[in-house]
């Protein structure tokens, strides 16, 4: 799915990140597919359950506003 996404969008997983609030699904795709990361803790994931998972996303964001610093809006 993710492969599909990046052929539609035009974009290489080198310049792509995945913004998701489910550690399950959004942050295992984007890594899987190469993305950088990012969980936002305003949903499903919270950061206490971080250590469930034997992956972890690139960067961890309390609020969806902190995005845009990251990608430099």
């Amino acid at each position: 799915m993710m492969r599909a996404a990046l052929r539609r969008l035009g974009t290489h997983s080198e310049e792509t990140w995945m913004l998701g609030d489910n550690m399950e699904t959004d942050i295992i795709a984007g890594i899987q597919s190469g993305l950088r990361t990012m969980l936002v803790l305003t949903g499903v994931s919270q950061l206490a359950d971080l250590e469930r998972y034997a992956y972890r996303p690139h960067h961890v964001l309390a609020h969806l506003d902190e995005a845009d610093a990251l990608l430099g809006l």
